[in-house]
């Protein structure tokens, strides 16, 4: 039921706090792995799954959070995820093994897969139906801006405090949006009625388990080198088909697919999944590219990202308020979807000499385009749900746009990897004494380093060295360049997807309801 005044306030920032919590601690983590793995003497592997162990977690709860809401209520699910979140978090900081911080944070994962869908689901039914726009752009506040900033917040935190405050800070907030959410937020009726669909939770978990830990884990693996992601792949291919037969064919489904009948819910899933391919693999590319190329540490690269996070609030009211009055999501998304692609052509063109200001543009066009993104494809995919439909919906919205995050990092990770060995085999073809570019390049390096006092042997060697450093740089430069050329055509490309949704005001769609 909608509400009006102080109350609907205090559940729209109540319901957008506890999902910034999930959302933020999806990045905040990644700055801190080499002061974790120092701390609890753990390999560089162990201490990656204390990122894939939450994402598959997440991604696990998230379509079946609909069901779960209905089941035991929105409210007493919505405030058990909080709770389980929080007490959790201080487990994590407390966390004195490798073993015992993996286990937390899957279950971290478990209790934040809860929040953001619900948190969706909730907004949407507090706000009324003709401002949809609104509720969806106040939700996407923090689906875009958490992942953003969570590089920022966590890599200040680590150079100011240590590690364990990056999940204590999740304490006092947890703590107030529990209380909030006890206080204000309306209960649903519970649809304890029917039968727990138990099959259908286990080939869910099954099927998005293994495919969210092949994306997660497959390039550092070599793929399907690797049996174990061999068996994964294959079990998440085998599982799928099972849950869909499963779900299609009873009557008490855990996921309900018969919201596909609306077109735009349908075609939005796609979207959803081009939109965390953009929105994820931007945020896993810059940083790297930032750190491992233009010599920034993780809390300058974080501060980097903050002003394109603030435009992105700015524009979120606005573009609320434009649907509102009716312009079409389509085109918004469609200008969102091209601003992206500028954003990364002109990142594909950078230099060993780019420098904090030369990308500052770039980010604040990102700002922008996100925020055109994220509130007009999200409402239309939402649009035509009602009743349980919205936390159903809710749930696979996000869960597809978690996986197109996971499947864009794991493409551009495969890209990186791949590309950084072939431009390396092209420029190794320069290196000969037939090329007067090279030759003058390595005879200035032998007399630079014989000025300084070392021999000709050694100032041979270390003109070679130079010039292999020169090499990686470039090549690394070249693989960086083609990743962000990769991500701004695959948003381009899916610009037509947008016209498959049906043109409609957002009035006279809730003028349906």
């Amino acid at each position: 039921m909608a509400e009006t005044g102080f109350k609907k306030w205090i559940i729209t920032i109540t319901v957008i706090v506890a999902s910034l919590l999930e959302l933020i601690d999806t990045t905040i983590v990644n700055v801190a792995l080499p002061h974790i793995q120092g701390n609890l003497g753990a390999t560089l592997t162990d201490v990656a799954w204390v990122v894939t162990g939450y994402a598959v977690a997440n991604v696990i709860v998230l379509p079946m959070s609909g069901w779960l809401g209905s089941r035991f209520g929105r409210k007493q699910y919505f405030l058990a995820s909080i709770v389980m979140f929080t007490l959790v978090s201080f487990l994590c900081g407390n966390a004195h093994t490798m073993n015992e911080l993996i286990i937390f944070r899957i279950l971290q994962g478990f209790a934040g897969g809860g929040l953001i869908s619900t948190a969706q689901a909730i907004l949407i039914e507090t706000w009324p139906r003709e401002q949809i726009g609104t509720a969806t752009a106040l939700f996407g506040l923090g689906a875009v801006v958490g992942p953003t900033v969570g590089p920022t917040i966590g890599g200040w935190i680590v150079e100011n405090y240590s590690w364990p405050w990056i999940f204590y800070v999740n304490i006092p907030v947890g703590a107030l949006a529990a209380f909030c959410t006890y206080t204000f937020v309306n209960e649903t009726p519970k649809d304890t009625g029917k039968p727990v669909d138990w099959w259908g939770i286990i080939l869910l978990a099954i099927t998005v388990g293994s495919l969210q830990t092949v994306l997660e884990k497959g390039e550092d693996e070599d793929w399907f080198a690797k049996t174990y992601i061999l068996i994964l792949s294959i079990a998440a291919i085998l599982g799928f088909l099972l849950f869909l037969w499963r779900e299609l064919s009873t009557s008490h489904p855990v996921v309900n697919f018969s919201i596909m009948r609306h077109r735009s819910f349908a075609v939005g899933m796609f979207t959803s999944f081009i939109l965390g391919f953009g929105l994820y693999g931007s945020v896993f590319v810059f940083p790297v590219f930032c750190q491992n190329l233009l010599g920034f540490n993780a809390q300058q690269t974080g501060e980097l990202l903050f002003p394109g996070g603030l435009c992105t609030i700015a524009m979120m009211p606005f573009i609320g308020k434009m649907l509102n009055k009716g312009i079409p999501a389509q085109f918004m998304a469609t200008i969102g979807m091209f601003l992206f692609f500028v954003f990364t052509n002109m990142l594909s063109h950078s230099t060993l000499a780019t420098g904090e200001h030369d990308v500052l543009i770039p980010l604040l066009i990102r700002g922008v385009g996100m925020a055109l993104l994220f509130v007009p494809l999200t409402t239309l995919a939402m649009a035509d749900l009602k009743g349980p439909e919205v936390g159903q919906g809710s749930g696979l919205n996000n869960m597809m746009r978690q996986l197109g995050g996971s499947f864009g990092i794991a493409v551009l990770t495969t890209v990186i990897h791949n590309r950084q060995g072939l431009h390396r085999s092209n420029l190794l073809t320069y290196i000969n004494q037939y090329n007067p570019v090279f030759t003058d390049r390595f005879n200035g390096y032998v007399h630079r380093f014989m000025g300084l006092g070392h021999s000709m042997s050694d100032a041979t060697t270390m003109a070679y060295r130079a010039m292999e450093g020169i090499i990686t740089r470039q090549s690394l430069l070249l693989t960086y360049d083609d990743a962000y050329w990769l991500s701004g055509l695959v948003m381009l490309f899916s610009i037509p997807l947008l016209y498959l949704q049906p043109f409609k005001k957002l009035k006279a769609a809730t003028d349906a309801h």
